[in-house]
């Protein structure tokens, strides 16, 4: 799968390069480290990602600003995006939704039980048809 990735803090990218290694998946993983960021390679690519992995707290531009962008966006709007988070906050939760994600994980703090819930994403999203580009 082709996967972007949206995360400001190189500790969390580190440790989804980490996750990624360990399991011996063979996605593709373009990073981001913001949602402008991630909107200039959205447009600037010919082949767009399979999923998204988005941060909801990111400086400049928000997790969910960049949602919104998005899924008004007539490219863009079907591609499946899952928040991957810190962030326990009822409101984040139901705004992501009512915007239209495909998920939402709240990051764990142990990495054993970051690696097992990434895992999870990674095969259930394998087994989905995607909308390729």
């Amino acid at each position: 799968m082709d996967v972007l990735f949206i995360e400001d803090d190189a500790i969390e990218t580190m440790k989804l390069q980490r996750t990624v290694s360990k399991l011996q998946l063979k996605h593709n993983i373009v990073e981001a480290k913001n949602g402008e960021q991630a909107l200039e390679i959205l447009k600037a690519s010919s082949k767009l990602p399979d999923i998204i992995l988005l941060d909801l707290n990111m400086p400049r531009m928000s997790g969910i600003e960049f949602l919104k962008i998005l899924k008004a966006d007539a490219n863009y709007k079907y591609l499946p995006t899952i928040i991957l988070t810190t962030s326990e906050n009822r409101a984040d939760l139901l705004e992501c939704y009512k915007v239209g994600i495909a998920g939402y994980v709240i990051k764990p703090l142990k990495y054993e039980d970051y690696e097992t819930k990434l895992k999870a994403v990674f095969e259930y999203w394998q087994t989905n048809e995607l909308v390729k580009a």
